[in-house]
């Protein structure tokens, strides 16, 4: 590459987006992300290295502004896990993308679509997938269209559904496409080929086939999976009374991924979904090192999340139905209904060891109050097709604007003392709760802790009461324990300072003092 050439990312905040930003920038182009939300980059960090425009593929002006001088630019964008009419929206942003490209004079667009048998009936998401793509390679712009399948790696959609079922589950009963033939790819090698596809040859306008070098039945990805997690081999038995639909109720009740987003899966792999053509290494030759095989992109996903190592995740993916407005001021409040919580608690703990408690809170560290009644609500979320409580977090210790956090989502993020979770769990309005770490006068810290509750009709009035005497049990205990842990914190801290100065002293003066 002889001069830098600016490109353009959609859907930069999502799984392979996030991941694929930071490997154009090494690779030295020029990157322009379009988002709906610029606060959600916030804490990413190559946020500083990019250029941010705000807009939306469904609003060709904001389309035509962001494509302005652009050379490539990547279409990943799609609405697994929404409802509605979800393929006229696809359908139009697809068309707004098509028309801007060709009027701006892009020379190539790459479009990352879903691997599908080439005459049997599509899913839905499928068949949508595959419209995108049409209507991309006909803009008269060169498309790259990537066909893709089950894509394997830390904090995929498809890795979680195939990890949690396994290890949940001793025996298997399962819909009879466990036995259908699979060809799964590591999110390393989708990367490599997205990445290189930006310097094909001005002529090639067509889709490609990519996978990885292993053909598996579902059935084999599970126990592959197992024997990589040190976990006995699943028995699996196929029924054929395991509908689709049923298959995917299940999914969602033994998995923490949604049912929005466990229908279109499952739908997914109805059909045979293999490589049909390896047309693209005549174009992009395979890696030095090969194709990844499926149990080493297991292994290497198993060890990102051991190394709290991951990068992006399904969990962060827009949760339909979920609220995603931010939580008002409080002077817009005045003439609206709000119910809020206020607790509030003096602890000895200084404000980073309270801190500390309260940007780890979540996922396996739990609530710090009634774990039984927070897993009854998660359950209860999952029975009505919410998100339930075990998303858990990304990382284990720190938290980032628009990370989630079991059936919460971080709205806002001062690290050191402020921390805003808006709730993605199905509620008759919408409710956020905010904790903080302030300095005490006199020393230690003050906790503070406050829901706030936006009901919706009758019903979410209801809910509110419903649950007010619960709130005493849980907030209470969570105000309790939190400043509880953070003494504790500081009673680590303080132990292992103490330490550290024992084995300094023992060991006798610095080098450069005994040499005086």
């Amino acid at each position: 590459m002889t001069t830098q050439r600016r490109v353009l990312v959609t859907g930069a905040t999502g799984y392979i987006g996030g991941r694929l930003v930071p490997l154009l920038l090494e690779a030295g182009y020029d990157v322009r992300v379009l988002v709906r939300t610029p606060q959600k980059l916030k804490d990413v960090p190559w946020v500083d290295q990019v250029e941010v425009a705000e807009g939306d593929l469904g609003d060709l002006a904001s389309v035509r502004a962001a494509v302005a001088g652009v050379d490539v630019l990547y279409y990943l964008v799609h609405s697994m896990g929404t409802r509605g009419d979800f393929e006229s929206t696809e359908r139009l942003a697809a068309k707004n993308v098509a028309t801007a490209a060709a009027e701006a004079g892009v020379s190539r667009i790459v479009y990352l679509g879903g691997l599908h048998p080439a005459t049997e009936k599509l899913s839905q998401h499928l068949r949508s997938r595959a419209e995108v793509g049409r209507i991309l390679l006909a803009s008269g712009v060169p498309t790259a269209a990537l066909q893709a399948g089950v894509v394997i790696g830390s904090g995929s959609t498809s890795f979680e559904m195939i990890r949690h079922l396994t290890d949940v589950l001793p025996y298997m009963p399962a819909p009879q496409w466990v036995r259908n033939k699979i060809q799964p790819i590591a999110v390393r090698d989708v990367l490599y080929y997205l990445v290189s596809s930006a310097e094909l040859p001005a002529d090639i306008n067509r889709t490609f086939d990519i996978g990885g070098p292993d053909v598996l039945r579902y059935g084999q990805m599970m126990n592959g999976y197992a024997l990589e997690a040190g976990l006995r081999q699943r028995p699996i038995a196929s029924l054929p009374v395991f509908t689709p639909w049923l298959a995917s109720q299940w999914v969602n009740l033994v998995t923490p991924i949604p049912r929005s987003l466990a229908v279109p899966i499952i739908a997914s792999l109805q059909n045979d979904c293999v490589v049909h053509e390896r047309d693209i290494d005549g174009y992009i030759p395979q890696p030095k090192e090969g194709l990844t095989g499926y149990r080493t992109a297991v292994r290497l996903a198993l060890g990102r999340m051991r190394d709290g190592d991951v990068e992006t995740s399904w969990r962060n993916a827009s949760i339909a139905g979920a609220s995603s407005n931010p939580l008002p001021s409080d002077p817009e409040w005045a003439g609206h209904l709000v119910y809020t919580d206020l607790k509030e608690k003096h602890t000895a703990a200084k404000p980073d060891d309270l801190w500390r408690v309260i940007e780890s809170i979540g996922g396996d560290n739990g609530w710090y109050s009634f774990p039984l009644a927070w897993a009854i609500r998660g359950w209860m979320d999952k029975l009505v097709g919410g998100v339930g409580l075990r998303r858990g977090r990304r990382n284990p210790d720190h938290l980032h604007t628009g990370d989630v956090l079991d059936f919460w989502r971080v709205e806002r993020i001062d690290t050191g003392r402020f921390l805003r979770l808006r709730a993605e769990m199905r509620v008759p309005g919408r409710a956020w709760l905010e904790m903080t770490a302030d300095p005490a006068e006199g020393g230690g810290s003050v906790y503070r802790q406050r829901a706030v509750f936006f009901p919706r009709g009758l019903g979410g009035r209801l809910y509110w009461f419903a649950i007010l005497p619960f709130h005493g049990v849980i907030f209470n205990g969570m105000a309790n324990r939190i400043t509880a842990a953070a003494v504790g914190e500081a009673a680590v801290e303080a132990s292992v300072t103490t330490a550290g100065a024992a084995t300094a002293s023992a060991a006798g003066p610095p080098v450069a003092d005994r040499a005086a």
